[in-house]
């Protein structure tokens, strides 16, 4: 690894004992005419970005960095920004509840092979992602 760090938008949330981050989407075309389904959800009709929870990845607290929306932004880019991601966060508070079952019927559909092969197929390798988070903080923690 080369010590480069990515930086991804998305939703932290707890499942399996692991907190799992599942990355926002940037809008597209095609998500208007998408419907919702086990592992995606799109945020305002398609409006605003998606979660694709397939691609949700384990993490720990030392991987994340929250943001904070209300600090005073330097140029009308970056508030523009600060603004839309305002937005995305409204709807995503709105929808917590559902957020969070969503996530988790994935998982547990995907541990126990009970989803549409297609889906499965899509999905990332959950428990191989938990073991390898798990040996990529340690190294951490040793140094």
């Amino acid at each position: 690894m080369t010590g480069k760090r990515i930086a991804l938008l998305g939703v932290l949330f707890e499942v399996n004992d692991f907190k799992y981050f599942a990355p926002l989407s940037s809008p597209k075309t095609k998500y208007l005419k998408m419907h919702d389904n086990v592992d995606f959800l799109k945020l305002k009709n398609g409006e605003l970005e998606a979660v694709n929870f397939n691609n949700m990845l384990p993490v720990t607290l030392n991987n994340v960095i929250m943001i904070d929306l209300d600090s005073k932004a330097n140029v009308k880019k970056e508030e523009l920004y600060r603004k839309m991601l305002k937005e995305q966060l409204y709807f995503l508070n709105r929808r917590r509840a559902s957020l969070y079952r969503k996530a988790s019927n994935l998982y547990f559909n995907y541990i126990n092979k009970k989803l549409p092969i297609n889906i499965f197929n899509r999905c990332c390798n959950f428990p191989l992602l938990e073991e390898k988070c798990k040996e990529y903080n340690s190294v951490l923690i040793d140094k």
